[in-house]
């Protein structure tokens, strides 16, 4: 069974059309054979910051449907319930509240599938707010990736079900502190919503 909810805009005040931002962009998806029989779930978190003007959060985001397709019958058949969340995080305080450490992010069970934060400029999160901003880039077999590869996604999950957790990515500390790099978005994006006054007004 598949539910989805569509995400509203992706940038905070202002759309990248030029409109009002709608609230919170959060979707959830859930994926199972017969809830009345499912022994287990697990937890999908997408986190990202655009997904209008960013290719890498665009790519990301397909990907991940594409990964949680193709194992969806195998979890199915195990009584498995998968559900994605999908979070536009578009605010520091939405930053804090998910522990948001880099953009965009997968987390199964709250592990970051990631063995560990990789990030280059991003041009098209640049022209989103502004300024100069480095997203994640992903290793998966040695190699660099500006999305992570489908097998990537799908390891992650079938380990979180069948083996011991994914070899977690960085773990959150204790006190969470906003890395300069998403605190310099934000800054940015709050500037370009600010209507510039005249001296004379």
């Amino acid at each position: 069974m598949l539910l989805k909810k569509k995400a509203s805009s992706c940038c905070p005040g202002v759309s990248c059309c030029g409109d009002a931002a709608k609230p919170i962009a959060s979707s959830v998806t859930s994926v199972s054979g017969n809830a009345a029989t499912s022994v287990r779930r697990i937890v999908i978190d997408f986190l990202y910051l655009d997904l209008e003007v960013c290719t890498r959060c665009q790519g990301t985001d397909d990907t991940l449907d594409q990964a949680v397709a193709d194992v969806s019958q195998i979890l199915q058949s195990a009584g498995i319930e998968v559900v994605i969340n999908k979070v536009n995080v578009n605010t520091e305080e939405l930053a804090i509240q998910y522990e948001f450490v880099s953009s965009p992010t997968i987390r199964i069970d709250g592990h970051d599938i990631a063995v560990e934060v990789k990030e280059n400029q991003c041009d098209s999160c640049g022209d989103l707010c502004g300024d100069s901003v480095d997203c994640r880039i992903w290793t998966w077999q040695g190699m660099d990736y500006t999305q992570p590869p489908k097998a990537m996604i799908i390891d992650a999950i079938l380990k979180a079900v069948y083996g011991s957790p994914a070899t977690t990515g960085p773990e959150v500390q204790a006190a969470y502190v906003l890395p300069d790099n998403l605190k310099k978005f934000y800054e940015a994006m709050q500037k370009k919503e600010i209507p510039a006054t005249s001296c004379c007004s």
